[in-house]
């Protein structure tokens, strides 16, 4: 990758504006949900725009940032306002890549919420256009920039439990009632038929973007996207991206051969209540095949190295098998540990090999844009990260095993699934 830099903005504004090395001028767009959080994070530098198409659900940071232009759509704010210098992103999943190309073309850094975007085509499209731009990206994985993460890899790496072929990752969280919400339960997993009124300023032709056209409903909007189709990853992307990160990191897995998924309560609308999907890995050099199965809606067996007294992470986490031991871990990497304890105990510590992220996630990608380097989750590691579980996804959508040449963006085995890898945009839209 070549190396960047950030243009002093003295010279373009002139004599007496801060360099973007001393301070960054951060757009958020989504700021009502999730980008409230990763704003507040960002505040040692200079909030200097906020867009939203629902201005009243973000109306509390609005207020928080009372210097901020105030933008509905995205598309003119980056074409208007000319002290942008990055872009934070926490829209729903279905318009991320739209969102994030239009940034990355326009030379903003991007710090984008996880999963990155919506479909496989998406994901390797914009780490392409990430490698080829002078910006600084990052993908909202937190753990990424986690001790968690560097434990488990210095471990593994230094043959602490030896010869890793198979982990279990799980999310036992659910969606049901779909929307998280006991209302939703009335529609069940269909399409709400009822219209209800817009809420006062939402723009919801843009908040659709490019996913297909259906009228505004409580059912989607606020929060609740997260569990259809056309606007979520499910928990395969919410909470996947989270707990398989530290797994592909310290493995070095690449893009799985295949994939088989198991789905309960399958239905056109809405992801499944449960799954159990297997994806497996080819041997990476030295590195053996690994079979990973992930849970979601449920857990893996209780491994039997756990002692009694001792609990699986609650809402999630990973059992990481080797030769020798095995590792449990939180959602995000966080708190592994060898069982049984008395292997922990026994654990002769690695060197600290890896560096060590100082502050926040977000602020990693900001010191990346100010030193002219990529943060530990750029779009060229979480693109493909984000690949494997949108893989995931596909699978539990057809109920079946799927064959995966990722050379070429193709399901081999069901060329009817093809029609997930790249969605078709509304009329309108394009990446």
């Amino acid at each position: 990758m070549s190396p960047f830099l950030l243009v002093p903005r003295h010279v373009v504004a002139g004599a007496g504006a801060d360099a973007p090395s001393t301070k960054l001028n951060i757009a958020g767009i989504g700021v009502g949900g999730m980008g409230a959080a990763n704003l507040r994070n960002l505040e040692s530098e200079n909030i200097v725009a906020l867009c939203d198409v629902d201005p009243g659900y973000a109306a509390k940071t609005i207020a928080r940032y009372p210097n901020a232009r105030v933008w509905t759509d995205y598309r003119e704010m980056l074409e208007q306002q000319k002290d942008i210098d990055a872009v934070m992103i926490a829209t729903p999943d279905h318009t991320h890549a739209v969102i994030a190309m239009a940034a990355i073309q326009a030379g903003k850094h991007v710090f984008c919420q996880k999963p990155l975007c919506h479909d496989l085509y998406e994901a390797r499209t914009l780490a392409k256009a990430a490698a080829a731009s002078k910006v600084a990206t990052q993908m909202g994985i937190q753990g990424h920039s986690g001790e968690g993460l560097r434990l488990i890899c210095e471990w593994i790496w230094s043959g602490a439990i030896g010869e890793v072929r198979e982990v279990d990752a799980w999310c036992s969280l659910t969606y049901y009632p779909w929307g998280h919400k006991p209302w939703s339960s009335a529609y069940g997993a269909a399409r709400p038929k009822d219209t209800p009124p817009l809420p006062d300023k939402l723009n919801w032709d843009l908040w659709l973007g490019p996913a297909p056209e259906r009228p505004y409903h409580r059912a989607y909007h606020p929060m609740t996207w997260r569990c259809w189709w056309d606007f979520g990853n499910g928990m395969m992307g919410d909470r996947g991206a989270h707990t398989l990160d530290p797994v592909v990191s310290a493995l070095k897995l690449g893009a799985p051969t295949s994939v088989e998924a198991t789905s309960t309560d399958l239905n056109p609308e809405t992801h499944p209540i449960g799954a159990i999907v297997t994806f497996r890995f080819p041997a990476r050099g030295e590195l053996p095949p690994v079979k990973l199965t992930w849970y979601e809606g449920t857990r893996p067996p209780r491994p039997p190295e756990l002692e009694d007294s001792r609990s699986m992470p609650k809402e999630g986490g990973a059992l990481i098998r080797g030769s020798k031991g095995l590792i449990m871990c939180g959602v995000y990497g966080e708190g592994p540990r060898l069982i049984p304890e008395s292997a922990m105990q026994a654990l002769a510590r690695p060197p600290k090999s890896l560096p060590r992220v100082v502050g926040t996630h977000e602020m990693d990608w900001v010191d990346a844009a100010k030193a002219g380097r990529q943060p530990g989750a750029h779009f060229g590691y979480s693109g493909p990260l984000t690949e494997t579980c949108l893989l995931g996804n596909i699978a539990k959508r057809m109920d079946a095993r799927i064959e995966w040449d990722a050379a070429n963006l193709q399901i081999t085995n069901l060329p009817e699934a093809n029609k997930y890898v790249r969605a078709e945009y509304r009329q309108g839209w394009s990446l």
